[in-house]
């Protein structure tokens, strides 16, 4: 039985500190275990946009010369309103994972990095949530029936 890399005592368990170099030990900085979730949803994202995009380009020429009332009834239709939705959230949802990293990669002024992951947190959300009640919007006017 070998007992090398377990210091001399065969039963111990390997921990990771011996992977660590010298300074991340004496830090105890290690792995923030958030990379591997956020490159997951980066490419969920990304791959639900490439499907919608596809869509609304399908959509859009559909409507080439359709007067106004026939576009907002169109758009308000529950087929179209909710991959509406779905494109607007994912699509602000990828801007936010997308700017979060290069901000992470190239702003290194701690208060400067957290004042723009705020600004960028904020503009996503108000971003997303403007496009979703203005479609909305559009829907509960085409179901009141007024212009």
């Amino acid at each position: 039985m070998s007992n090398i890399g377990t210091a001399g005592d065969p039963h111990r368990h390997r921990s990771g500190d011996e992977f660590r170099t010298p300074l991340k030990k004496a830090r105890h900085i290690g792995s923030g275990k958030t990379g591997t979730g956020h490159f997951w949803w980066q490419r969920v994202t990304a791959v639900a946009l490439a499907l919608l995009v596809a869509w609304l380009i399908g959509l859009l020429v559909s409507l080439v010369g359709a007067d106004l009332d026939t576009v907002r009834t169109t758009i308000a239709r529950p087929w179209n309103a909710i991959p509406m939705a779905a494109l607007v959230i994912a699509m602000f949802w990828h801007a936010k994972l997308g700017v979060q990293v290069v901000i992470e990669d190239y702003v290194h002024t701690r208060w400067a990095e957290i004042a723009l992951q705020l600004l960028n947190l904020f503009a996503c959300f108000a971003g997303a949530l403007a496009c979703l009640f203005a479609l909305g919007h559009v829907a509960m006017v085409v179901a009141a029936g007024t212009p």
